[in-house]
């Protein structure tokens, strides 16, 4: 692990904020640090770029235009979608699971029609589909994992019957930390008619994902949990589909033509990217997205497997402390979340802080599960590509003390 950590040690020099004083950052799943190459090619941009793009047909804002293109082509290339076309860029995951349940959920759904979803979701990927089955009057139906956190396939079967016309699930848990077997569930969803929508909002930073090896109908992801800006990120959807969907806002360069009575779209992508978009934020996710190619992701992979096993060791050792989800700690992928006996998550997080160690705290937008779970809330560790053994010993050293700090004793 020496070798190792030398390089991760260079890699975290790539970011400003781990020199501007010494803490200890383990809330990536929350969102990640971004790297200099990020912070430059944004300022590039704004210094020498900066215009309302597809809009105006001077230099500049053909140049913005085709800094937009460009980004949009990154991400292409970075899910390997079949053209730039099927990437419609949004403000965050959120935005793009909410387009693609206001857009296609409310246009094919019909009485009678079901959801699947897990009680795993977060609420990103449960809330938009709860509210289009109550308007259009389908039936939500929820998947339950088992001890590990994974939905089975017999459970998967049972549940997929001729009435479900969209599955929705995240490929890795933002709590639980595990990843769903996506391709055997897409391949069986097909089989009965019905579309899938996969949440990566914790997979594409820590894994490749390859939708069409996958066969996702939809996939959506944030740009700031990938090293990139805040204000940006995707939603890939298969053309076909993409082209029978309604647009989701209005306004701007998504329209053709416009009377007094009525309107025409654009063409994929830009029917669904409506107002003047974020040039900036897109080029700060290409930038994002060539620094982790470049790093590689089977060297994040290894890594984060590394530390992920390094982590779960360390806490197991230590009484009262309950780990939710697998005891294999290479299943979590780099998202570890627990318990303390008789210790309040947001006391655990505060104790934390005064160490100079930032973790999560609460019920990380996942209610329902944590009621399946049989607790209101939890204190979440989750380990990004910088992250060193240093950065896990402070953790572990201070979840040591905390009983002892609220008073418990060893």
């Amino acid at each position: 692990m020496e070798d190792r950590e030398k390089k991760i040690e260079e890699i975290k020099r790539d970011f400003p904020i781990f020199q501007s004083g010494r803490f200890f950052y383990l809330d990536n799943a929350a969102t990640t640090q971004k790297p200099h190459c990020v912070m430059e090619a944004m300022k590039q941009y704004y210094e020498t770029e900066n215009a309302n793009p597809l809009r105006g047909l001077y230099e500049l804002s053909l140049k913005a235009t085709e800094a937009y293109e460009r980004a949009r082509v990154s991400v292409q290339k970075f899910l390997n979608a079949k053209s730039p076309e099927e990437i419609i860029f949004v403000r965050n995951a959120s935005e793009g699971l909410n387009l693609v349940a206001q857009s296609y959920g409310r246009a094919f759904l019909k009485e009678g029609d079901e959801v699947l979803i897990t009680i795993m979701e977060h609420h990103s990927n449960l809330i938009p589909w709860q509210q289009v089955a109550k308007e259009k009057g389908a039936k939500l139906t929820f998947l339950e994992p088992n001890e590990e956190g994974l939905i089975t396939l017999e459970s998967f079967k049972q549940a997929l019957n001729d009435k479900v016309k969209i599955v929705a699930m995240a490929e890795v848990s933002n709590v639980l930390g595990n990843r769903q077997d996506i391709e055997t569930f897409v391949k069986l969803t097909h089989e009965k008619n019905a579309i899938f929508v996969c949440d990566g909002a914790q997979s594409v930073p820590h894994r490749k994902v390859d939708v069409q090896e996958m066969d996702v109908d939809f996939l959506a992801f944030s740009g700031h949990k990938v090293y990139g800006p805040m204000g940006i990120g995707a939603v890939y959807g298969k053309k076909e589909l993409l082209e029978k969907m309604p647009p989701f806002l209005f306004g701007g360069e998504m329209i053709e033509y416009v009377t007094k009575e009525d309107a025409t779209w654009a063409e994929l992508p830009h029917k669904f990217e409506a107002g003047t978009v974020n040039v900036g934020g897109a080029v700060g996710l290409a930038a994002a997205i060539h620094y982790v190619e470049k790093l590689g992701f089977s060297f994040i992979e290894e890594r984060e497997k590394e530390l992920s096993v390094y982590l779960m060791e360390g806490m197991r050792e230590i009484p009262h402390v309950h780990i939710l989800g697998s005891e294999k700690g290479e299943n979590h992928h780099g998202i570890m979340t627990f318990t303390v006996d008789g210790v309040h998550p947001h006391d655990i997080a505060e104790i934390m802080d005064s160490h100079k160690v930032c973790i999560r705290a609460g019920h990380h937008c996942a209610q329902p599960l944590m009621k399946f779970l049989g607790t209101p809330s939890t204190s979440r560790v989750s380990l990004g590509l910088y992250n060193t053994k240093e950065d896990v010993d402070a953790f572990l050293a201070t979840l040591k003390t905390i009983r002892g700090a609220m008073g418990y004793g060893e």
